[in-house]
């Protein structure tokens, strides 16, 4: 089993930052890529970012080039920098893992939620 555990949300202003950090336990050795979703209200939960062990990164359209992942494989992190928030990213976001290089979620923390204000 695999606990991720999220921190780093909060409440910004359009156009603020915020970077938030999953810490991975367990069975680590297990996990091939991770990344992070976000749920809003009366939406799907969606895919933002992932990345995988040999740290190959993905993007959803909405977040490319205002969102960065990155991950510290000997400290089991990774990490959500969001630059230029918008309201439309107001959300709950999940850090999830994955057994499989290609991502889903096998295994997911707590969320934690991301307010933006205009």
């Amino acid at each position: 089993q695999v606990q991720l555990v999220e921190s780093g949300g909060g409440l910004v202003q359009a156009g603020g930052s915020l970077r938030l950090s999953c810490a991975a336990s367990g069975s680590t050795f297990s996990i091939n890529s991770m990344g992070w979703y976000r749920q809003a209200p009366g939406k799907q939960r969606e895919l933002v970012a992932s990345i995988s062990r040999g740290g190959t990164t993905s993007y959803a359209g909405s977040v490319q080039g205002r969102f960065t992942i990155s991950g510290n494989n000997a400290k089991n992190l990774v990490y959500l920098q969001m630059n230029n928030l918008k309201p439309e990213d107001t959300a709950v976001y999940y850090c999830a893992a994955a057994r499989t290089y290609i991502m889903r979620g096998d295994y997911w923390g707590q969320g934690t939620q991301v307010t933006v204000s205009s």
